[in-house]
C-alpha cells in the first residue's frame, strides 16, 4: 500500500464544482475505504443540498455558451480528454482498484473501455444531424433540427467507476449538455480524477460538476424538482430505478434507465464446450461478478451439463483471491461487507434447499470483504439465487431438455438486459437470437459491451441505451420547424 500514497495524496477531495474541487458547504467529509483492507483510503467532501444547488447554478451561467459551442471544439475536448485518460491509465486503473476492489489488470481493461466512450463520442459530435424535405402537400418545407436537452443528471455506480461516468457524461458533452454527476459513495475518487482530467482537457467550468455524498437521497431529489433538470440517466439497482422514474414525472425528465439484469447463460447440446467454458468464466468472473451483464444463470443442456460444471468448477476452483494489486489475485474483494453478505445469504439459502455446492460456497476469513469463487449446481426452483441478481463470484447451473424448455427458463423473469448462449448450429443461433427477451445478445461470446454497440435492456433492466450512434440521441431534443414553399 505504500507505493500508492502518492496517488492518494494527488487525488481531489472536494465535490467538483465550477471547475474545481471544494469543501462542502457544511464541511462535512466521509471516508472512502478499501475493500481489499476495510481500512480509510482517504474522505472527500460530503456533498449537500446546498451543494447540488451551486452545481446548478454553475451549469446555468455557462449552458447556453457550451450549447452553442461549435461541435469541432466539443469533439476536440472529448478527444484531448480519451488522450490524457489514456496516459494516466496507470494511474486511473489503480485508483479503480483501491477504491472497489478488482484486480488491476481488469482495472486497466475498464480504463481503456471507458476512454473508448471519450474517443467515441469526439467522433459523434460532429455528425449530429437533422434533415429538410418538402411536405407531401407542397404546402411547405419540413425542416427537422437536433438540440440539446439541457442539463443531465448522472447518477453511476460503484462497479465501473469510471466506464459508467464515461458513458454518460461522454455523449451529454457531445451533445452540448451540461451534466452533474452523483458517484457512488462506494468508489467517488475515480470520477474526481476523471472532472479533475476533463479541466486539463479544456472543458470550460461548470460544465461538468461532481458531487459525493452520503446524502444521496435528499441531494438527487432537490436535483430532480430543480426546474433547470431536464433528463436523467441512471445505472443501479431496479429498485432504485423505479423511484426515480416515479420522481421524474413532476418534471416529466427524459430518462435512461440501465438497471438490473438477471442474464441467462445457455448452453447447448452442440456448443464447443472448450469455448463455452471460457465464456462462462468472462461472462460470470469478470470483475468478480459484479456487473449488471454478468451471467446469472448457467442454463445448461443435461446431455452435456456434468462435464461443463465439471470443467467450470475446476477452472474456479483454481482462482487465486486477494487484493486487487496483487498480480497473482484474478478475484478481488466485493465492494463492502454488506455487499459479501448478501452473496453468502444467496449461496446458503440455495443449499440449504438442496443445491449441491461443487467449489466455494464461504466467506474468506480474515480482513476485507472477500467471498470464495463458487459453483453451485442441481439449484432447486425457487431458491432466490435464480430470481435475484447475485453480483458476485457465484456460478449458478441449471439444467434442461429441451431447445424450448432452455429459452423458457432464459426468459422466466422480469429483466432482461443481457443474454448468451453457445451453439455452432447455425439454425439455432438464429432461432435462439430472435427469442430470448434481452436488450443484448452474445452468441458465441461472454463478453459483449463496445462503445460502439447500444448498451440497454427492456422489461424491468430499463430503457434507452447509451453508447453506439444511439447513445447521443439520448441527450438530443428533436424540433421541428414548418416553413412555407418560398424558402
Amino acid at each position: 500500500m505504500a507505493s500508492f500514497d502518492a496517488l492518494l495524496a494527488s487525488l481531489p477531495r472536494g465535490a467538483w464544482i465550477g471547475g474545481e474541487p471544494r469543501p462542502a458547504s457544511s464541511g462535512a467529509t466521509f471516508d472512502v475505504l478499501n475493500p481489499a483492507t476495510g481500512e480509510s483510503l482517504l474522505a472527500v467532501a460530503d456533498s449537500s443540498v446546498e451543494d447540488a444547488l451551486t452545481a446548478v447554478e454553475r451549469s446555468a451561467d455557462v449552458a447556453a455558451e457550451w450549447a452553442a459551442t461549435p461541435p469541432r471544439v466539443r469533439a476536440d475536448i472529448l478527444r484531448r480528454a480519451f488522450d490524457l485518460v489514456t496516459a494516466r491509465k496507470d494511474e486511473f486503473a489503480q485508483t479503480i482498484t483501491l477504491e472497489m476492489g478488482k484486480p488491476l489488470r481488469e482495472s486497466l481493461g475498464e480504463v481503456a473501455y471507458g476512454a473508448e466512450f471519450l474517443r467515441w463520442f469526439s467522433e459523434e459530435a460532429v455528425r449530429i444531424n437533422g434533415r429538410t424535405t418538402t411536405a407531401p402537400s407542397g404546402a411547405g418545407n419540413i425542416v427537422v433540427t437536433k438540440e440539446p436537452v439541457g442539463l443531465c443528471l448522472a447518477v453511476t455506480p460503484w462497479n465501473f467507476p469510471l466506464a459508467m461516468g464515461t458513458r454518460k457524461i461522454g455523449p451529454a458533452l457531445a451533445a452540448g449538455c451540461t451534466m452533474i454527476v452523483k458517484p457512488s459513495e462506494d468508489a467517488p475518487l475515480t470520477m474526481l480524477l476523471l472532472a479533475a482530467t476533463f479541466a486539463e482537457a479544456g472543458l470550460p467550468a461548470g460544465v461538468l460538476s461532481v458531487l459525493p455524498t452520503m446524502n444521496a437521497v435528499d441531494v438527487v431529489a432537490t436535483l430532480m424538482r430543480h426546474p433547470l433538470l431536464r433528463k436523467i440517466s441512471f445505472t443501479g439497482s431496479t429498485q432504485v430505478g423505479r423511484k426515480l422514474i416515479e420522481q421524474s414525472a413532476n418534471q416529466v425528465l427524459r430518462v435512461s434507465m440501465e438497471l438490473g439484469g438477471n442474464a441467462p447463460f445457455l448452453v447447448f447440446d452442440d456448443a464447443d464446450l472448450d469455448a463455452a467454458v471460457e465464456g462462462a468464466i468472462a461472462a460470470k468472473m469478470r470483475n468478480g461478478g459484479e456487473a449488471c451483464t454478468a451471467a446469472n444463470r448457467i442454463l445448461v443442456q443435461n446431455g452435456v451439463r456434468e462435464e461443463f460444471t465439471s470443467r467450470l468448477a475446476d477452472r474456479i476452483a483454481a482462482m487465486t483471491v486477494g487484493a486487487g494489486w496483487d498480480e497473482s489475485t484474478i478475484v478481488g474483494p466485493m465492494v463492502n461487507d454488506r455487499q459479501r453478505d448478501r452473496i453468502a445469504r444467496l449461496v446458503d439459502d440455495a443449499a440449504d434447499r438442496g443445491a449441491r455446492i461443487r467449489t466455494g460456497g464461504a466467506v474468506v476469513d480474515g480482513p476485507g470483504s472477500f467471498y470464495a469463487p463458487t459453483v453451485l449446481d442441481a439449484i432447486p426452483a425457487g431458491s432466490a439465487i435464480l430470481s435475484e441478481e447475485i453480483f458476485g463470484p457465484v456460478a449458478a447451473i441449471v439444467g434442461f431438455e429441451t431447445e424450448d424448455e432452455g429459452i423458457a427458463l432464459a426468459n422466466s423473469t422480469e429483466y432482461g438486459l443481457a443474454a448468451y448462449f453457445y451453439s455452432t448450429d447455425l439454425a439455432r443461433v438464429q432461432r435462439v437470437s430472435r427469442r430470448l427477451e434481452s436488450g443484448m445478445v452474445g452468441v458465441n461470446r461472454g463478453v459483449i459491451s463496445d462503445a460502439a454497440a447500444p448498451f440497454g435492456g427492456v422489461k424491468a433492466s430499463g430503457n434507452g441505451s447509451e453508447g453506439g450512434t444511439e447513445g447521443i440521441h439520448e441527450y438530443l431534443n428533436t424540433k421541428y420547424i414548418a416553413l412555407p414553399p418560398s424558402l
